[in-house]
């Protein structure tokens, strides 16, 4: 996002190596058998199915590792709202909105939402007793 309209400079974003690391953590160059286009984060797109949507940045420019936690925009935004894990976790609610149940696409009524979009099997293992998804500076 190098011409956002805000005083934080670039889109940043942010994961541990351990996160970058776990088999469910992908970076597509493609969808269905084509190349993604630049709408839907064309050339590289990160995806990470059990984090919420922010963390799965588009459009790709620079991989940096630091040794240090960066902040991340969104973080820097509003700390109290997007936290640097930003887990999908049932049992925290967001400041404003309950995270224990979500509407399906195409589907009537609401439902529980599942721990880490259901893959807490997979990356519960990351957390250990990070269950809070605000993390402040």
């Amino acid at each position: 996002m190098p011409n956002a309209n805000w005083s934080g400079g670039h889109y940043t974003e942010g994961l541990t190596i351990e996160e970058a690391m776990n088999p469910l953590a992908l970076l597509a160059t493609g969808i269905y058998d084509n190349p993604l286009e630049q709408q839907t984060g064309a050339p590289i797109r990160l995806v990470l199915p059990w984090k919420y949507g922010f963390k799965s940045a588009k459009s790709i420019v620079r991989i940096e590792l630091v040794e240090q936690m960066p902040k991340t925009t969104w973080w820097q935004q509003n700390p109290r709202e997007y936290g640097f894990y930003a887990n999908v976790n049932p049992d925290h609610d967001h400041p404003r909105w309950s995270q224990g149940s979500e509407r399906v696409i195409g589907e009537y009524g609401r439902q529980r939402t599942q721990l880490y979009n259901g893959y807490a099997n997979e990356v519960a293992h990351l957390y250990g007793a990070l269950s809070d998804r605000r993390y402040f500076y």
